[in-house]
């Protein structure tokens, strides 16, 4: 089966494998930024960042150099911004101890921050043709159902027995291909919403889940847990052409700035009490239209207030900034990106 399994794997790889600008040139500085960018994000939605961020730092000492506020401001929308952080050590070490070239042992990749066993995988296998497995969720999805498996692939027991096997069907030669046609045919064929395209399906003639009509119930995972809801509220201080920003210091968003945050929700009336603790003598309260933003475990619940000023008050820990500035200069999270558009159109 393992013959079988590679020749009908890459016969319909080669023939429907999308082309995407990191698979035109498999450089492994390449192939480690665009497996960063894709976890947790969408093919489509990395395309334009990826590009983006390969103009601004085309190698790893331009990443190694660059300036934190230009390298969070390219990245800002995707989420997840410690990935980015993570980026620039990773190509500082390398830099520093590896005389500015990665490393081609998997076991030396996954001691660099934010490279974890499938991003070794990768670029080990498609960089340096290494053979190695890379398995994420599409690949442990298309094994479970290849080989109609009961164990749940959420847990560290049910994909280190997925990941066994995956490993037991490496080839001798195309490894970089065949992991990421295991990866593209999760993506488009085995998919992880909605019913698999079995009809379409390569591998169908092999497949123990379709062929045993088991594909509704594998890959079995555990039920995701319910989100936690979190209140806030963001007053948007502007005075002419300025506006009071604050930058976080911890958690997922660390370092990103946002407007003045309360984590509870204010009515105007208490918009209005807060102005007067902070002094404001002169004021206009335009209210926002409700929003909400969906991260991976927590759910926010947003209320804003843009409060026209004569004057900004002062506010501990607080920097005024031009709105232009803010725009250009600033990240901010994108749960916040709809309010900087209210706030954009006010001064059209």
């Amino acid at each position: 089966m393992k013959t079988q399994l590679f020749d009908l794997l890459l016969s319909w790889y080669d023939r429907n494998a999308r082309t995407l600008p990191w698979r035109v040139n498999t450089d492994p500085y390449r192939v480690w930024i665009s497996e960063i960018m894709l976890q947790q994000t969408k093919v489509d939605t990395v395309i334009p960042y990826y590009n983006r961020f390969l103009e601004a730092f085309p190698n790893i000492a331009s990443l190694a150099n660059a300036d934190e506020m230009v390298l969070l401001k390219l990245w800002e929308g995707l989420g997840y911004y410690s990935r980015a952080k993570n980026l620039q050590s990773t190509a500082q070490i390398i830099t520093k101890d590896y005389n500015g070239h990665f490393p081609a042992d998997p076991i030396i990749l996954m001691k660099l921050p934010g490279i974890g066993p499938y991003t070794a995988g990768a670029i080990a296998s498609i960089s340096f043709g290494k053979k190695i497995a890379a398995v994420d969720g599409n690949v442990l999805r298309v094994f479970a159902r290849l080989f109609a498996s009961r164990e749940n692939i959420s847990t560290k027991e049910g994909k280190k027995v997925v990941t066994d096997l995956v490993d037991a069907y490496l080839p001798d030669t195309r490894n970089g291909d065949f992991n990421q046609a295991l990866m593209e045919l999760g993506a488009l064929v085995c998919i992880p919403n909605g019913k698999p395209l079995c009809l379409t399906c390569p591998l169908a003639s092999i497949c123990q889940a379709h062929i045993n009509q088991l594909t509704d119930m594998i890959p079995v995972k555990s039920q995701s847990k319910k989100r936690e809801t979190e209140e806030k509220t963001f007053l948007l201080f502007v005075a002419g052409e300025n506006i009071l920003i604050q930058q976080r210091q911890e958690g997922l968003l660390a370092d990103l700035w946002e407007f003045i945050r309360y984590d509870a929700f204010l009515s105007v009336e208490d918009v209005i009490n807060e102005c007067i603790k902070l002094g404001v003598a002169q004021y206009k309260i335009n209210p926002l239209p409700d929003r909400k933003h969906i991260f991976t475990h927590k759910e926010w619940m947003m209320k804003g207030f843009i409060i026209e000023v004569d004057q900004l008050p002062m506010i501990p820990k607080t920097v005024s900034v031009s709105i232009p500035d803010l725009t250009n200069q600033y990240t901010i999270p994108i749960a916040l990106h709809s309010y900087r558009w209210y706030l954009l159109q006010t001064k059209k």
